[in-house]
């Protein structure tokens, strides 16, 4: 019975060596895109305010240039800026996304971006959510959120 265990554990090292060495390395040569954060809530906003502007951050972790190729959103509603040059190992970026609450129906939104790239990992998903209110009364915190009339 240890005879067989120990045949059993030499088999299967090489297969568990390289699946750790996988989970945490970045591919040679490869770009790998690290976003900050994947959500941003705006909160409660005024449904016939302005425009909602966010930047989601991110750093090239890769060894290679990263190449934004295309970003994809879900309404006509929200739309995303991104700078197309390429960012260098180790550098930092930003996906400026808006969003326009009178667009949509009022209350609740949750809506998915989707980035494409030559990161190792594929494609990216992102969120922005969030409550657009009917009231003129809603408050906004300045610090999160800007408002484009």
């Amino acid at each position: 019975m240890k005879r067989l265990l120990l045949l059993l554990f030499v088999a299967l090292l090489p297969w568990v060596a390289e699946a750790d060495r996988k989970g945490g390395d970045v591919p040679s040569g490869k770009a790998l895109l690290r976003l900050e954060e994947h959500v941003h809530n705006f909160g409660d906003v005024p449904h016939r305010g302005g425009e909602l502007v966010y930047e989601f951050r991110f750093t090239n972790s890769g060894t290679a240039p990263l190449v934004l190729t295309r970003v994809v959103t879900t309404c006509s509603c929200l739309k995303a800026h991104f700078n197309r040059r390429p960012v260098a190992p180790g550098e930092s970026a930003g996906i400026r996304i808006v969003y326009e609450p009178h667009k949509s129906e009022p209350g609740v939104f949750n809506k998915v971006i989707q980035i494409y790239s030559n990161s190792a990992e594929g494609r990216e998903v992102i969120t922005v959510q969030g409550n657009a209110l009917e009231s003129e009364k809603v408050k906004v915190k300045a610090d999160k959120v800007k408002i484009k009339n």
